[in-house]
């Protein structure tokens, strides 16, 4: 066991070093956005904008999954414990997950309120709302850059973008829409706009659920192929007769982990092949820790369940 946690030492030490900066990352981008969201929700109703308000929702939202994506580095970097044996990790999932939600909390809110204008059009001072989107504009710029610098992997950083990319788009359009009032004095231009960041925001926060729920339903990585890989080994380990009851997951989005039984030809040194199998599945398919349990002749789960193990896994596969 010893040796399967030091396996992982040097890949741990790398994620750490992207886990340090990002969180200092999130926690600057947090401030910027919770800061201004006074601003735009005050400005907002100052200006009876729709667009500014939504923008505000956004960011008030963003403000939120900014402190829940900070603390959830500071959870992770908490050593396991008797209870939680895996550590803190998929903290950060579990946060990536509420995330979405709460944006499609509120981007529905959005499109309800801007029905509702659309029927009865509101007066909108467009002077100051452009100028209070184009301050919202700048300091969301500041927040992507700021974000933009870190780990592209993790599903946590991706949904602080995301947060704040939705907040960009609110800002742009909340400018379009005080200038399409200046111009014209057409009110209408502001709900539908607001509909229009919220519709790009629910897409988007769909994609960050799903690719959250695949980690904590334990699915494949979408990398890796579990049937290829049990065949890489069979085919490249020497003395692996046959790979059953291979599980692959991954701890947080980032950290692939495997088990499997490793049926192996009469005379084979078990410890000898269950290194190189351990070797091979780093190296080669990027799992940082694998379970194997070495196997002579019979299965020891009993040779029936291998088969139901081996069938549900193949659909498995295929239904992703």
């Amino acid at each position: 066991m010893a040796h399967a946690h030091g396996s992982q030492g040097h890949d741990h030490g790398a994620g750490h070093v992207h886990g340090a900066t990002d969180k200092k990352r999130v926690l600057i981008a947090g401030c910027l956005t919770a800061g201004f969201m006074v601003a735009e929700a005050l400005g907002g109703i100052f200006t009876g904008s729709l667009a500014l308000l939504a923008d505000a929702g956004h960011m008030l939202a963003d403000a939120v999954a900014l402190g829940l994506a900070w603390y959830a580095f500071h959870l992770a970097d908490r050593p396991a414990t008797g209870r939680l044996t895996y550590g803190f990790g998929r903290v950060k999932t579990l946060v990536a997950y509420t995330n979405g939600i709460a944006i499609f909390v509120i981007a529905l809110w959005i499109v309800y309120e801007a029905w509702g204008r659309l029927q009865a059009p509101a007066p909108v001072l467009a002077g100051p709302m452009l100028v209070v989107a184009s301050l919202g504009l700048l300091v969301n710029i500041g927040s992507f850059l700021v974000l933009n610098g870190g780990d592209r992997e993790s599903l946590n950083m991706r949904g602080a973008i995301l947060h704040v990319l939705g907040d960009l788009l609110g800002s742009a359009a909340a400018i379009v829409a005080a200038l399409v009032i200046l111009a014209t004095g057409w009110t209408p231009i502001d709900p539908i706009l607001s509909v229009l960041v919220s519709l790009l925001i629910l897409s988007t926060a769909w994609s960050l659920m799903r690719a959250a729920a695949h980690v904590l339903l334990e699915g494949v990585p979408p990398n890796l192929d579990r049937d290829a890989i049990a065949g890489d080994i069979e085919a490249s380990v020497q003395g692996v007769r046959e790979v059953h009851h291979m599980h692959i997951w991954s701890l947080d989005g980032t950290r692939n982990m495997a088990t499997l039984h490793a049926c192996l030809d009469d005379g084979v040194d078990a410890h000898k092949a269950v290194g190189a199998i351990k070797k091979r599945l780093a190296a080669e398919h990027d799992i940082s820790h694998a379970t194997v349990e070495p196997e002579f002749g019979q299965c020891a789960d009993g040779h029936e369940d291998h088969d139901d193990d081996h069938d549900a896994g193949a659909h498995h596969d295929h239904h992703h």
